[in-house]
Order: structure tokens, then C-alpha cells, then sequence
């Protein structure tokens, strides 16, 4: 995350705008926020035309395999399709998608609901480190003034809580890009502190990334699975020169090989 929460993490929800060009987004100042233009947005046009047309075969709205099949649908009108009464995926309150996650409810401030990986497809692991305390991040992530959140958050002791859906973009790699392709983990600690991050931690994490990666097909290598500080303009310096990339990695390849 940075020097402290403040610096790290307010300004990465701003980053997270539509209206900054990709690959060169504007900079913000790190204590800056924006609003996320996206919330609230009109439908668009054409996934209005869609969607009417998709509702009038069979008198129902046909699902999403249905309408993605054969090419039916450009990648753009696939994005905006979750926003048509009906099309949303199914979701449950407190439903977790590791098990063994404590479910913990970000601020629906700083998150963006989606329908990954049917809107966007997810290829990325970004690992982060909280710069505090577990309980600390957990607070700060249910701030809604606070714009910025991961997915999941690891404590020394190898809990894990999950605090927004995979499903969802979170705001946490401070690049849209990245954030609507990757999902964030926490580790409680500091990034001077290598010693914060226990053996139970690094294993348990490693467990979630091994599924994430079975999940979404997700290459098992450092392309694929990043720290916080290798996100293109990244200005945080998480998870920093002591997290322990060899072991980690090591054991991402274990746990996965466990799992298949």
C-alpha cells in the first residue's frame, strides 16, 4: 500500500474512472477522490436494442451463454448486458467464493458491481500488503469515504476475509485496467517488516491464489501474479523487497498441483 492508508490508498478509486485514457492515465494527487462516473449511468443504446431483442425471443430474456454464443454480441454490449433488469448473475448476501472466507462487506462505495468474467475477463492476482493491522484494514475498507478496497484481506494467522465478490471490480490496483482484470489480496502487515508475514499466511494465500487461478485459468507465473508496485503508474511499493516471491510462488505451484 505505501507509507500509511491515507497516502496509499486514497486517489486509487479516481484512478479507476472511465475517463482517464489508457495506457497513460491522468494523474491525481494522491489524497484527491472522484466520484465513479460510471455509477448510476444510463444504459446504453445499444444494450437497450439488445436487451429488447433478447426479451422478445421466447417472451423472456434469454441468458447469458445464450446470448454470447456464435459471436452474437460485441465485447462492448456483453459490458453493458449486467445492467438490464434480469441479466444480473445470481448472488446470495454473505456468500463467500473461497471457502473457509469470513465474509466482511466492503463499502459498496469502494467497489464496482459487475458480472466477471462474462463483462470482463479476469487474469491477474495483484498481491498487496496493508501497511496495518487486519482489523485496521477491514475498517478503513468499509469507509465509504475511503475509495479504494480488496477483494479478500489475509491475517498473520492465515484467516482470510472476503470483502467483495469476485464478481465485482474493486478498486485496488489504482488502474482501471487492471482493477476490472485482476482480483486483490490483502496481506496484514508492513512492508519493512518482512518478518509480519507468517508461514501460515504465505500458505493460506498461496491456497487462494492456486484457486483463483484454477477458477479463471489463470497462468500460474509473474506475469499473472504481480505485486502492487509492478501496476503501470503504480505509486504504492507493495508487497515490497521482503515478501518472499520464490517461496510463494512455490507454493502457489503446490497448492495447485493439489487441487487438480
Amino acid at each position: 500500500m505505501g507509507e500509511d492508508w491515507t497516502n496509499q490508498w486514497s486517489g486509487l478509486r479516481a484512478a479507476d474512472s472511465r475517463e482517464e485514457s489508457l495506457p497513460e492515465p491522468r494523474q491525481e494527487s494522491p489524497r484527491r477522490h472522484r466520484r465513479e462516473k460510471e455509477d448510476g449511468r444510463p444504459i446504453g443504446r445499444r444494450a437497450l436494442i439488445v436487451g429488447g431483442a433478447a426479451a422478445a425471443v421466447g417472451g423472456a430474456v434469454l441468458g447469458w451463454d445464450q446470448l454470447t454464443q456464435d459471436g452474437a454480441m460485441r465485447e462492448g454490449m456483453a459490458r453493458d448486458m449486467w445492467k438490464i433488469p434480469g441479466m444480473r448473475k445470481p448472488r446470495k448476501e454473505g456468500e463467500v467464493d473461497f471457502a473457509g472466507a469470513q465474509w466482511v462487506a466492503a463499502s459498496s462505495a469502494n467497489w464496482r458491481m459487475a458480472d466477471r468474467p462474462a463483462d470482463y475477463s479476469i487474469d491477474m492476482v495483484i498481491i498487496h500488503v496493508t501497511q496495518g493491522s487486519f482489523d485496521s484494514a477491514v475498517k478503513v475498507f468499509q469507509n465509504p469515504s475511503h475509495g479504494a478496497a480488496a477483494h479478500y484481506i489475509f491475517r498473520k494467522d492465515g484467516h482470510v476475509a472476503q470483502m467483495i465478490r469476485e464478481l465485482d471490480v474493486a478498486y485496488h490496483a489504482g488502474n482501471r485496467d487492471y482493477n476490472e482484470r485482476s482480483i486483490g489480496i490483502e496481506h496484514e502487515g508492513f512492508v519493512e517488516r518482512p518478518e509480519d508475514f507468517t508461514d501460515e499466511m504465505y500458505r493460506a494465500s498461496a491456497r487462494l491464489t492456486a484457486r483463483i487461478c484454477a477458477r479463471h485459468k489463470i497462468p500460474v507465473d509473474r506475469k499473472h501474479i504481480l505485486g502492487h508496485v509492478e501496476v503501470p503508474q503504480a505509486t504504492h511499493t507493495d508487497p515490497g523487497d521482503g515478501w518472499d516471491w520464490q517461496k510463494y510462488m512455490r507454493m502457489v505451484r503446490e497448492a495447485r498441483s493439489t487441487q487438480a
